[in-house]
């Protein structure tokens, strides 16, 4: 069985399956890895979404920040679209709310113990062991399965932007949120900066990316998206596949069990502007 990560994927259905058919994934035998973001900003969220539940246990997703936001305009914590969504099929199709309900059961982290394999969408605080963050990971999944208004109507917000264990209540959810789904950048004492965007160049002092730091995570690889602008990353313990996709780059497969060289297709350029 060959275990192939992919990254963010936002909606560009067409690279999807050319990728698929370029790494020569079997479903009998083989399992995709998706590090979050599966919908939103690209041309054909629907049918990613539709093509990625049909894969059944042979896709492991965790949830991207714009997965989460289309949760939360389908049961209606968020009243509107943002300025760039592409989320309208979505909420229209006829099989939305299985499809809502399917996605509301995937997990913010999935830690492959057996294998030294950790898939987040964002980052990781300095602080957090792989076994911390899963941990973490499952106090939100539990409150979206749960209690998904209380956690989707909590969730929007950059404070508080530092990581305590104490901290509690929305205030934890939302930490743990942000920090797995949209941070970048942080200091070695767990402070996030949820503002900074583009290359890591930009990152002003003492804001560093997350996995430069010292981290309690440093013993197990971190599989990770989100950041278009870092591009592919393959150092520092970590794996970052998000090759930019919607804005015209790549889209980025990896064999997490073999030494072999990553494989990309093209991608149309469905966007011209970075968002978060």
């Amino acid at each position: 069985m060959a275990r192939f990560a992919i990254g963010d994927i936002q909606g560009c259905a067409l690279e999807l399956r050319a990728l698929v058919k370029r790494i020569g994934f079997a479903p009998d035998r083989d399992r995709l890895w998706f590090v979050g973001d599966l919908v939103n900003r690209g041309p054909h969220s629907l049918e990613v979404l539709r093509y990625v539940r049909s894969l059944a246990d042979n896709a492991v997703v965790v949830l991207g920040n714009h997965d989460l936001h289309l949760i939360a305009l389908a049961l209606g914590s968020r009243s509107s679209e943002r300025t760039g969504d592409t989320l309208a099929e979505i909420l229209a199709a006829p099989d939305r709310d299985a499809l809502i309900e399917w996605l509301t059961q995937r997990p913010l982290a999935h830690l492959d113990a057996e294998h030294g394999d950790l898939m987040i969408h964002a980052g990781l605080v300095p602080q957090w062991s792989a076994a911390t963050a899963a941990g973490l990971a499952r106090e939100v999944e539990t409150v979206l399965r749960e209690q998904p208004r209380m956690l989707l109507d909590a969730m929007y917000g950059d404070r508080p932007d530092r990581w305590s264990d104490d901290l509690a209540g929305a205030d934890r959810l939302r930490f743990i949120v942000n920090a797995l789904t949209r941070m970048r950048v942080c200091t070695a004492d767990g402070t996030i900066d949820l503002k900074m965007k583009g290359p890591p160049q930009r990152a002003r002092a003492p804001f560093r990316p997350w996995f430069e730091h010292r981290r309690a995570s440093r013993a197990t690889r971190v599989i990770f998206g989100h950041w278009s602008a870092l591009g592919l990353v393959q150092a520092h313990g970590v794996i970052g596949l998000d090759t930019g996709c919607v804005w015209g780059g790549e889209l980025t497969a990896v064999d997490l069990d073999a030494h072999e060289p990553p494989v990309s297709v093209p991608c149309s350029e469905y966007r011209r502007l970075e968002s978060d």
